[in-house]
Parts: C-alpha cells; structure tokens; sequence
C-alpha cells in the first residue's frame, strides 16, 4: 500500500527541519559549545597542580604525626598500644609511629616540696612531740624509674605526693623514737641533734621511695618542731631541775676552785714569807759580820774608846725613855757617865764630875 500523499510531505518537510537544524549546528561548532565540555576542559587544567599539593599535606600530616618533642625538665614515655617501650630524656625532636599505634606521655621531672603536716609522735624519754617535716623530692631520671613512677601513681603528682606523706608519717615515728626530747630541744645549742635526726630521716625515706615509686629525694628538714601542753608542762619541770642542779654543781665548783685558790695563795704566802726570813737572816748575818768587822777595826784603833761606845750602845738597848734606875755609877756600863771619854791618843778629856756626884 501506498501512503497518502499528504503523509509524505509532512514526512519530508520533517526531515528537511531537522537537517536544516543540524546543519546550522554543524556549521557554528565554535560558537555554541555545550556546558558539559566547558567542566571537562577545567578539571583538566586544574589536575597537575592541585594532586601534589595535597600528596605533600598529607605527607606532612603523616611527618608530624611521627614526630615528638621532649621539652626540657621531662621525660616522654612512647607507648605501643598502651604499653611503654621508649623513654626519652633528652631534650629535642624525636620519631616515633603514628595514633593509634605510639602514644606520648610527658613526665615532670622537675624538684617539688611536699610537707608532711603535724604529726603527733613520741621520745625515746617516753614524752610526745608535734613535729613537720618537708621533702624535696623529684622523678628519678632514668628509663627504669621512669617507668616505675609512671605504674605506681598513673604520673599523677598529687598522688605521688600523698604516698611520700604515708611514708614520712612512719619514718617520723620511727625516727623520733630513737632520740631523747633534750637532744631534739634544749637551751644548749650543743646538744641539739637535729641535723643528725634529719639525716637519720632521709635514710630510712630515700631507698624506699626510690624502690617502689621511682621517686628520688633530695633533702628532708623539720618545718616546725613544738611540744603539746602535757609535754610542756613536764619539760619545763625537767628544765628547773636541770638548771638547778647545774646551779648546785657550778656552786660546789665554785666553792672548790676558790678553796684551792686559798690553799694555793697560803701556800704562796708562806713560801714567800719563808723565802723572806731566809733572805733577812742572811741580810742580817752579812750586817752583823759586817759590824762585827767594823767593831773589829774600831777596837783595834781605839780600844777605850770602843768599850765606852759599846758601853753606850747596851745602855741604848735597856734603858727607854720611861725608865727609872738607881744604880751605881762607878759599876759598869754606867761608869761612863763618870768616868773621861778617852781619846784616841789613849788621854783622858778635861770634863770631870763634880764635887757633889753630879754629872753632865
């Protein structure tokens, strides 16, 4: 069968239009480009330098995901799933993998002070005290202890801290039960044995601290030292008793050096006094020998003359200026009050008593 007439025109004439149509988009390609291959032609442009860029982040992500600092005053504790398998001390840059492989952990090496507060312990004497002590302590530094202090207290200061508290708190009472209240206090500063007792302290805290927390002590002093009123009360007692005997024996010391003093002075006095009659019998000895000779050579030149001097000289001796006599002056030695003064030649001198006894 044919078709209609009609049928074929409409046909050509659709024909015609859409050729007509693809022609003229045949004939302007430059003109009308479509939407889809505009995006096309950018992503192409786009691509050579945006993929380095990000595979160069992503590389440093990845490098500073690795890397690890250690700042100074700690230590870095590398964990592999949880468990430590590095410490690093050394300050600066460190590798390490990636989370969730290798985590960090910074441990504070840095020197902290922990008080103990008061603690109520007693003496050797059986008295009580209230004693504070501080210690100064920090992580010791080396991987074993780090790792130690890590498992102990979970690297929590705060915990470390009221741990060292127990343990001083027992070292306390130990320590102090071995010394009298006199050597903790005393008026004389030479027997008190506090240095000794803080050194004591420390060695009984260090090894074991350091053996089960890791933890290194420095130095360990006594904040504050005092007594309750009970202890007070009786250490002031023992105090007057202690100045009071100290009192008596000074006295008695006293008294003892002063009499050796006396014993020591008389004994001197009579040494010297010894020494001086010793020295005046001489000094007399060497006068009489000296008159003696004196006496000698007198009587020798003149010897009337040295019986009426001598005669003289013994009336000096026996008659004062008080005394009374009634003797005979014609009887020696007062016969020199009557008789001549003989001179040297050996002749008598004019003067002559007088008719009535009288004499000059």
């Amino acid at each position: 069968m044919g078709l209609p007439p009609n049928h074929r025109h409409d046909d050509h004439s659709h024909d015609h239009e859409h050729n007509h149509e693809h022609s003229e988009g045949l004939a302007h390609p430059a003109h009308t480009p479509s939407p889809a291959g505009h995006h096309h032609h950018a992503v192409s442009q786009g691509l050579p330098w945006r993929m380095p860029l990000a595979l160069l982040l992503l590389l440093l992500a990845v490098a500073a995901a690795c890397l690890v600092q250690v700042r100074a005053g700690e230590a870095t504790v590398i964990t592999r799933f949880g468990k430590p398998v590095r410490v690093l001390l050394e300050p600066g840059l460190a590798w390490k993998l990636p989370l969730p492989i290798d985590a960090v952990q910074p441990v504070d090496l840095r020197l902290r002070t922990t008080s103990s507060g008061l603690q109520d312990v007693g003496t050797r004497d059986g008295l009580r005290i209230v004693i504070q002590a501080y210690v100064n302590w920090h992580v010791a530094t080396g991987p074993t202890l780090v790792q130690r202090y890590l498992r102990a207290v979970q690297n929590q200061p705060d915990e470390a801290a009221e741990q060292i508290r127990t343990f001083v708190a027992s070292a306390l009472e130990t320590t102090t039960s071995a010394y009298d209240l006199a050597s903790l206090i005393n008026t004389d500063a030479k027997q008190v044995q506090l240095d000794n007792f803080e050194r004591n302290l420390q060695q009984q805290l260090a090894p074991q601290l350091l053996a089960i927390y890791g933890i290194q002590v420095e130095q360990v002093g006594i904040e504050t030292l005092t007594l309750p009123a009970v202890t007070l009360s009786a250490t002031v007692d023992r105090m007057r008793a202690e100045r009071e005997t100290i009192a008596t024996q000074r006295t008695a010391e006293g008294k003892r050096q002063a009499a050796l003093i006396r014993a020591d002075a008389d004994k001197q006095s009579r040494i010297i006094q010894a020494d001086a009659r010793v020295d005046a019998a001489h000094i007399e000895a060497q006068a009489q020998l000296q008159a003696a000779r004196i006496y000698g050579d007198a009587y020798a030149a003149a010897p009337a003359l040295y019986q009426q001097l001598r005669s003289l000289d013994t009336l000096e001796q026996v008659i004062s200026p008080n005394t009374r006599l009634v003797l005979r002056t014609d009887a020696a030695p007062f016969n020199v009050l009557t008789q001549p003064v003989p001179t040297q030649s050996g002749t008598a001198s004019t003067t002559a008593p007088n008719s009535q006894g009288k004499h000059p």
